[in-house]
């Protein structure tokens, strides 16, 4: 199953918003408090693993267009400052099953970004 992630701040930084779309179901979260879009990225990400797990979705792939995020997630890139309490929180929640599977997709791919696009008329 693929899982699109993708999230935003309106201004940056201001308010998170968050994505999520697995199935064909979106899942928007917003007011998750104040940060910066990669802090937003990261909370997507979480996000979107947590709704993996809840859906038991055997062999799922979690895509988003954060590039650095994702490579930090996946472990090709050291995670240095305020990223690193996001990826340990990512890895508390990873641990609980199989090593989650991450690509970078391009932001026209992402049906999670498309989502949060069309909840501000953009």
């Amino acid at each position: 199953m693929k899982i699109f992630f993708d999230g935003g701040c309106r201004p940056n930084p201001g308010a998170i918003e968050v994505a999520v779309v697995a199935g064909g179901r979106a899942t928007i979260l917003r007011d998750l408090g104040e940060g910066t879009s990669a802090d937003a990225e990261w909370l997507a990400l979480i996000h979107a693993l947590a709704i993996a797990q809840s859906l038991a979705a055997p062999g799922f792939v979690l895509l988003g267009d954060a590039a650095d995020v994702v490579a930090k997630a996946n472990g090709a890139v050291k995670c240095r400052g305020a990223a690193l309490a996001h990826l340990e929180r990512f890895r508390a929640l990873a641990s609980a099953g199989p090593p989650p599977r991450m690509r970078y997709v391009k932001r026209s791919q992402n049906l999670a970004g498309i989502a949060l696009a069309r909840l501000h008329g953009r």
